[in-house]
């Protein structure tokens, strides 16, 4: 008998390699007994493959007879493929493919850790250590509180080489030691991939860096990855697949994590929630996040999320605040969080000019804009650069008003200055990009900065 899947509401892709898999069977078992049983000789393992990793979703013929084939009710199948298709097509970076595995990946995570473990890998708890690896580790992560990932990104696929490298080489002893900075690695190595405005490279990371948490048995990790990748795809207009993911990493973590890491995860879905337009998940969500915490107490929370503090949290709350509309509460966090370099000045910058626009305060909208453009000069981050397209696009509707003609001129004389996204040049790069990095190790092995 084929066991129950998980409660919840789940998407189709993974639900469908969940019960196959729960038989035991392949995708050329379950291709065969679809023609078997529909008379339909020409579906093949390809196909379904795709509907496993939400390339496609199957019509209305294949669920019925998949419900057949699987012993499962149709219902069952209609409702995770309506949930599939409520995420709308992938945001046009060229990431739909990425995207797609990374969210199939996030269900397989949530229903079963083991699921998405590196084979290969020993799956008992590791031994973080004390070697110069994770020092090095965590110095890359406080240069990125100063310098912006198109400068960084190729810095960030480099030492994620090396991590798979050595865990390509090592010992069965020293891996448990090993699969935590792999797992951090490939974190911080998409973090800086999304920060250059390279999402498709920053996805493939992503999913190398929760396979390699679930191997290494930190679940908390593994939901600031997803919460990571739910931001990135929240600044690429994909709020409705970034909703998935935080609320996976929050189900998913919240029993291992500390407050501040449940405080941030409710933060990504309210921010989600928010741009999708369910205001009412938005505000619960923020609503938990405050009970969680107000400021996480230091020596609760792991090393890679040294940078959150309470000002952090509460522009988090800001920004989610002008994300509903209701921009009067969110200024003051907004403004003091402006003070801790330039790319944090430049993104929440944009999101308080966006503010002052919903306030009708066009000025003060365009000075705040204008400061937030020089500073994302000075940042070198791509991803602060498209927070203020945003605060162009809403400008265009406030015709030739003196301070909207001068941050036109400002941005004119900035744009030959401005960081370009994409990928990191060179090797390092397209490994970023391709996700070679990923299938490198046995079974295929591929932090957490300021700004979330």
């Amino acid at each position: 008998m084929t066991p129950p899947p998980p409660p919840g509401p789940q998407l189709l892709g993974p639900l469908l390699a969940q019960l196959r898999l729960a038989r035991g069977w392949s995708q050329l078992r379950v291709a065969a007994e679809l023609c078997a049983a529909s008379g339909v000789p020409t579906l093949s393992r390809h196909e379904v493959s795709r509907w496993e990793r939400q390339l496609r979703v199957p019509g209305e013929f294949w669920l019925g007879w998949l419900a057949v084939v699987l012993a499962v009710p149709a219902d069952l199948l209609v409702t995770a493929a309506a949930r599939t298709r409520s995420l709308g097509p992938p945001p046009a970076f060229g990431g739909s493919r990425p995207r797609a595995a990374l969210l199939a990946l996030a269900q397989r995570w949530l229903a079963d850790p083991r699921a998405v473990l590196l084979p290969g890998a020993p799956t008992r708890p590791a031994d973080r250590g004390d070697g110069a690896g994770p020092v090095r580790l965590a110095e890359l992560r406080r240069l990125d509180d100063l310098v912006g990932g198109a400068d960084l990104a190729g810095l960030g696929a480099y030492r994620l080489g090396r991590a798979v490298r050595a865990l390509s080489g090592c010992t069965p002893s020293a891996r448990p030691r090993l699969l935590p900075e792999l797992a951090e690695s490939a974190q911080l190595a998409g973090w800086l991939a999304a920060d250059a405005g390279d999402a498709a490279g920053a996805l493939h990371a992503y999913r190398l860096a929760l396979r390699a948490a679930a191997t290494a048995g930190d679940p908390a990790l593994g939901g600031h990855v997803l919460g990571s990748a739910s931001h990135l795809l929240t600044g690429v207009g994909d709020p409705e697949g970034a909703l998935v993911l935080a609320r996976t990493a929050y189900a998913g973590a919240r029993r291992s994590a500390g407050p501040g890491l449940r405080a941030l995860l409710l933060h990504r879905v309210a921010l989600a929630a928010a741009l999708a337009g369910r205001a009412g998940a938005a505000r619960q969500a923020l609503d938990a996040a405050r009970r969680v915490t107000d400021a996480p107490e230091p020596g609760r929370e792991p090393p890679w999320l040294y940078w959150l503090d309470g000002p952090e949290l509460a522009a988090m709350t800001g920004r989610a605040l002008v994300a509903l509309g209701r921009p009067l509460p969110a200024e003051a966090p907004l403004h003091a969080v402006r003070r801790r370099g330039p790319r944090t000045a430049a993104i929440y910058g944009g999101w308080l000019a966006r503010g002052y626009l919903q306030l009708g305060e066009v000025e003060r909208a365009c000075a705040v804009a204008g400061e937030a453009l020089l500073d994302a000069v000075r940042a070198g981050s791509p991803r602060a650069v498209g927070q203020l397209a945003e605060v162009r696009r809403r400008l265009a509707g406030h015709g030739d008003e003196p301070a909207v003609r001068r941050y036109r001129a400002l941005a004119a004389a900035a744009a030959p200055y401005l960081p370009r996204p994409g990928p990191p040049p060179g090797p390092a790069g397209r490994r970023a990009r391709t996700g070679r990095a990923a299938r490198r190790p046995p079974g295929g092995a591929t932090g957490s900065t300021p700004t979330g």
